[in-house]
């Protein structure tokens, strides 16, 4: 390596904070140079600990880990905080655990905005007559829910848009849908277009990444995410 060289790298995958303009980062773990899309932003809290930066908005200077669980738990082997921070960083032991705590919560409070702003069908026969009616982007069966339900409002939804189906939610319990669409029982909903449900959408997307590894999933239906190709 020639001198310099460490030194250049670390400041590329350090930022000055979240002003800093740049669209690509590198991955403290993998070495690999990705849109900040595909990252987690790290930061140090008052009390030394890592704190994830999910929205890029946290002051002082962040290290930037590719998003998926091997690539996290590979930066805490290489302990790439303590090297890229320059400094004893404090990482829980089930940080990759809260890191995904808190993109699932994300996903949940994008889902009761969309849900405020009118954009959410909950019940059988309202997703039904939505599907049928409406343009529908999501599709969400709790994860619960019973085989028959699931397929019978699969198969409407199949038919409503056949070239281009809502992608269909399945990892959300039904207590999780309670608590985000403030109503009792949700077991099955349906999310109409909108600015807000497409953020829900890409947060989602962002949570599969995390937990499948897939930078580009395109999932078919055996598992509970389907997703479709990003713009």
């Amino acid at each position: 390596m020639i001198a310099g060289t460490q030194d250049l790298e670390r400041a590329v995958e350090l930022d000055r904070g979240p002003r800093a303009a740049e669209r690509t980062r590198m991955c403290a773990a993998t070495r690999r140079t990705q849109p900040v899309s595909e990252l987690i932003r790290f930061v140090i809290g008052p009390d030394g600990a890592a704190v994830p930066d999910l929205k890029n908005k946290l002051p002082g200077r962040g290290l930037w880990i590719s998003a998926t669980r091997e690539a996290l738990g590979e930066a805490i082997r290489r302990k790439a905080f303590t090297r890229g921070f320059k400094r004893e960083v404090r990482l829980p032991s089930d940080f990759v655990e809260q890191t995904e705590r808190l993109l699932e919560r994300a996903v949940l409070d994008a889902l009761a905005i969309a849900g405020k702003a009118g954009l959410a069908a909950a019940g059988f026969g309202k997703v039904e007559a939505a599907l049928e009616h409406q343009e529908v982007v999501a599709l969400l069966h709790a994860a619960e829910a019973s085989s028959e339900g699931t397929r019978k409002l699969d198969a409407v939804r199949r038919r409503g848009r056949p070239d281009r189906p809502p992608v269909v939610i399945g990892f959300l319990t039904s207590a999780q849908l309670d608590l985000a669409l403030n109503r009792t029982s949700v077991v099955h909903a349906a999310l109409l277009a909108g600015p807000a449900s497409e953020t829900f959408l890409a947060r989602c997307r962002r949570l599969e990444r995390f937990r499948t590894g897939d930078q580009h999933n395109q999932a078919g239906e055996a598992v509970p995410y389907q997703s479709r190709p990003e713009k």
